[in-house]
């Protein structure tokens, strides 16, 4: 090998070395401080795009989670408001079926009518105020029920069905026009109780299962994402554990590589022993 003061051919390689070390060190510091392996698409294209439309899925999802527990929440509002109504319900008949009574005297029938109406008006109020985040399934005001968000492309839904329990309607038939002041109101009074307790049963019992139903969707949704995630882990994150060993044995080729460019740097001093005097 030629000894020349312009040229030093091991000291090019020792840095080009160390320039690689230092490299691949900064790579794995990077991975370490992260987390993960693929950063950005310059680690990996294919793997990042994978990552990101995965991503898109997640957090579309978790925005069909939200109107999901939205849902539920209002279907939770509407059961227990309609339970309350339905237990009303088992109030008033004890007042209609006591107002049967012929024997009654005019004071008595008029104390049954006044609870009965009492009742009637606690009906009302229950149903006005099973309000959540301004949505009412019970006071006939969405004819339609309210449709919820089912998937991350957004098209699909869950229906919650709307009930109409206001006084009067087609399923509580009692209204405050019913009276027990005459054994003949009382009778009609009882014939449209019967019928609104039948009713009203059924109209909780459908939103109670379509309530379940949702309650099992968002368990879908909770698990996909939690699937999707861990997905995503596979994909893009660093193990740790081979990094961190990685790291130590870079960190010794980086300490020998500057040794060993120290070392060729020092070549061209042998050139000055040769025109030394003897």
């Amino acid at each position: 090998m030629t000894n020349s003061v312009h040229t030093n051919n091991s000291a090019a390689i020792a840095l080009q070395n160390l320039t690689r070390t230092n490299e691949r060190l900064g790579d794995v510091q990077g991975r370490i401080s992260t987390g993960l392996k693929v950063q950005g698409a310059k680690d990996n294209a294919a793997i990042w795009a994978i990552a990101q439309g995965q991503r898109a899925d997640v957090g579309a999802l978790s925005a069909v989670k939200q109107s999901l527990d939205r849902a539920t929440s209002l279907a939770d509002v509407a059961l227990s408001a309609g339970e309350s109504v339905s237990d009303l319900l088992n109030q008033l008949k004890e007042k209609v079926v006591a107002a049967k009574d012929g024997s009654l005297k005019t004071q008595s029938r008029q104390l049954l009518d006044n609870d009965f109406r009492a009742l009637l008006k606690a009906i009302a109020s229950q149903v006005s105020n099973a309000t959540f985040d301004g949505g009412n399934l019970l006071n006939g005001s969405l004819t339609n029920g309210i449709r919820f968000l089912a998937n991350a492309d957004a098209s699909s839904f869950v229906t919650l069905s709307s009930k109409d329990l206001s006084l009067g309607g087609t399923i509580v038939e009692l209204s405050l026009s019913d009276s027990l002041l005459t054994l003949t109101g009382a009778t009609q009074a009882l014939t449209r109780l019967d019928a609104s307790i039948t009713q009203l049963n059924a109209a909780l019992g459908s939103i109670g299962a379509q309530a379940k139903q949702i309650e099992a969707h968002n368990s879908f949704v909770t698990k996909l994402v939690d699937t999707l995630e861990s997905g995503i882990g596979n994909l893009v994150d660093a193990d740790l554990a081979k990094e961190s060993a990685r790291l130590q044995a870079l960190q010794v080729q980086q300490q020998l590589g500057a040794q060993s460019l120290s070392i060729a740097n020092q070549a061209p001093q042998i050139i000055l022993s040769l025109f030394r005097g003897g």
